[in-house]
């Protein structure tokens, strides 16, 4: 697996992440640099959900010009637990968004069910596991089993324990991304420990 950490600008931690051949994850609402690390793209609305805000288009389609063409992937804008809305909201900006600029990953929201999106996902479209913890952990399996059905890439989001990571590694996901050791680098020894625990 994959290990991304949000963006920081801490030098004592992004030596450690580099040394450990961490990755960043990009916030459209958070500050646009990826420090000279490979990265992957996530659209803001995370920001937006617990700021209380309304998704901030602008923020995103800047983010999407300066580093839509060298993210591993980006996160499609969605609603946070927000169910068939945020599907629908998704799949509008896919087609605003036309020839993608790197893989673009679908994020799976508290409500949705495996057999609609099944058809939906594959190689050129992934999937992001998003929603409420709960929600995340309860069915972190299913949407694993979808995605090695339809090969797809599995993401997972706000993975900052090594229990996560383990329920990541069970679910099969490609990747996962957590803020732990952007904050808190003393983290790092124990959650890259877990990680390698799953990464052949």
């Amino acid at each position: 697996m994959i290990a991304y950490a949000s963006r920081t600008g801490t030098k004592r931690n992004l030596d450690a992440l580099w040394a450990a051949k961490w990755r960043l994850m990009i916030s459209a609402k958070g500050v646009l640099n990826d420090e000279g690390f490979p990265h992957a793209l996530d659209n803001g609305a995370w920001w937006s959900f617990s700021n209380k805000q309304p998704f901030d288009a602008r923020a995103f389609f800047t983010a999407y010009e300066l580093f839509g063409h060298t993210a591993d992937f980006f996160v499609l804008p969605d609603i946070v637990a927000g169910g068939w809305d945020s599907l629908a909201f998704s799949l509008q900006w896919l087609r605003r968004l036309g020839t993608p600029r790197s893989l673009p990953l679908l994020a799976v929201q508290d409500g949705m069910s495996a057999a609609r999106i099944d058809r939906l996902v594959g190689p050129e479209l992934g999937i992001f596991v998003g929603g409420t913890t709960e929600w995340k952990e309860r069915t972190m399996l299913t949407w694993g089993k979808v995605a090695r059905n339809r090969r797809a890439y599995l993401h997972i989001g706000r993975v900052n324990t090594a229990r996560r990571i383990a329920l990541c590694g069970r679910a099969g996901a490609h990747s996962f991304d957590g803020s732990s050791v952007s904050r808190f680098v003393v983290n790092l020894p124990k959650l890259e420990a877990a990680r390698r625990a799953w990464t052949s």
